[in-house]
């Protein structure tokens, strides 16, 4: 998980213009109701970001409050999706 969890930090970081403050994320990090930047807006743009990057494709049936959890959540759903398409 760790080449996903550095590109979804990274997208993490560019969406969400966090700056430096995007290298202090980890997998355990919080997402939905911990990071002010991570609105309704962000979360759209993030999904496509994820779809772009990854070429995958994430369907309204993969989307959860639960893989908005934590940055690591996010990355097991990509991580499925790239295993879905392999």
């Amino acid at each position: 998980m760790s080449d996903t969890l550095t590109r979804i930090k990274s997208l993490l970081g560019e969406v969400l213009q966090l700056g430096p403050r995007a290298d202090q994320l980890t997998a355990d990090t919080p997402l939905l109701g911990s990071l002010p930047e991570f609105d309704s807006m962000a979360v759209a743009t993030v999904i496509a970001g994820l779809e772009d990057r990854f070429d995958i494709i994430i369907e309204d049936d993969d989307l959860s409050v639960e893989v908005f959890r934590t940055v690591g959540s996010l990355c097991a759903l990509v991580d499925e999706k790239l295993r879905e398409t392999a």
